[in-house]
């Protein structure tokens, strides 16, 4: 008997916060199978793998492993691939094109919108190059065309939920859509303040990739005289840590209670990129550390500047210095930054969760208690 729920999420390649979303969801509908283009197996959690997984013609194709992302054009032809309509209800988790999974008719599609595809918008210059001959004219027409069926498929969504008022304002100006802002889950209940001493370091959690700007991290905690500890991977680890020297430590990947750690002890958590939300700022806070971050984004529904870190108006070098300088002179109350934290929750997100999606749960699911 094919389950009236159907999940939709865009890769299965990593545990990530697109994931946990994932998880959170499917902890909904536990008979639900998850469309996805491709799953790389043992690469996230089992609680995901527990559920029936369905995979697009992409699973087979060469060097998917080490080369997945060279094959976005052929994206959206294998989530069209994915036949998605037995379901009465589907719900998406989308950062790339899992937004366009067809509906059944009659039928309901509850997109989880991450962001709109960064790279086929605003955000070209932070994945790629400036076009440079035949290359790279070749690949901005990609994107066009990628920008285009992005935005012809919005309508495939009968209701938006946005990580966030900075996303939802993006669903807006790029779908025409309206959307209800629902934050991501964050593990509260396991980050919190380990009770040991602050040491004299901040501390960055981030995928070290172009746009999260850890470069200008590790040059503003430079000026400050501070040191950098920065916990991620990516492609840009090469040139950041030759950048970084001596007075900033890398750590590809750490352990959860590591993690929780180095939260608990940091002077404080930096934020140099425009996030769309920022799982990692309210883990910090919930350890109670405060944060400094470039006011912009979804930092804004995060943190009051002032009662749980500070915000910046100018993301530059010498502003974040300053801003290192000027967050260790304030006081910070470590509940209230703990209690700010605690309204994103798992819990807090399941109920909302619920609210919305409970008009059109099937009763062949039971209830959605």
């Amino acid at each position: 008997m094919t389950a009236a729920v159907g999940l939709v999420h865009d890769w299965l390649t990593g545990q990530r916060g697109g994931e946990h979303v994932l998880a959170a969801i499917a902890r909904l509908a536990p008979r639900a199978p998850i469309y996805t283009l491709f799953h790389f197996p043992g690469s996230v959690s089992t609680e995901i793998e527990s559920h029936p997984i369905v995979t697009s013609f992409l699973q087979r194709a060469p060097l998917l492993r080490q080369r997945y992302r060279h094959y976005l054009p052929l994206f959206p032809a294998a989530m069209r691939s994915l036949d998605t309509t037995p379901h009465r209800l589907l719900v998406s988790s989308s950062h790339c094109v899992a937004k366009s999974a067809r509906r059944a008719p009659g039928g309901f599609h509850a997109c989880y919108c991450h962001t709109p595809m960064r790279y086929a918008w605003d955000q070209r210059r932070a994945y790629f190059p400036a076009p440079r001959g035949p290359v790279g004219w070749l690949r901005e027409r990609i994107l066009d065309r990628l920008q285009a069926w992005d935005a012809a498929t919005a309508g495939r969504v009968d209701l938006y939920l946005a990580n966030s008022q900075f996303v939802a304002g993006r669903i807006r100006r790029y779908y025409g859509r309206a959307s209800q802002v629902l934050a991501p889950p964050v593990a509260t209940d396991f980050f919190q303040a380990t009770g040991e001493a602050r040491e004299r370091f901040v501390l960055v959690v981030a995928a070290l990739a172009p746009y999260k700007k850890v470069d200008v991290a590790i040059e503003a905690c430079r000026r400050a005289g501070v040191p950098l500890v920065v916990v991620g991977d990516g492609p840009e680890r090469a040139r950041l840590q030759q950048a970084g020297g001596a007075s900033t430590r890398f750590l590809a990947r750490v352990g959860p209670q590591e993690l929780r750690r180095l939260y608990s002890t940091a002077l404080c958590y930096l934020q140099t990129g425009i996030e769309d939300f920022g799982i990692a700022t309210v883990e910090a806070l919930a350890c109670g550390t405060p944060v400094l971050a470039y006011g912009a984004g979804g930092v804004l529904d995060i943190v009051e500047s002032g009662r749980e870190g500070l915000l910046i108006d100018d993301p530059g070098v010498e502003s974040l210095a300053c801003g290192i300088d000027k967050i260790q002179q304030m006081q910070f109350n470590p509940m209230d930054l703990r209690s700010r934290a605690e309204e994103f929750s798992a819990e807090r997100f399941a109920t909302r969760l619920k609210g919305y999606l409970r008009p059109f749960w099937p009763e062949s699911e039971g209830e959605l208690s």
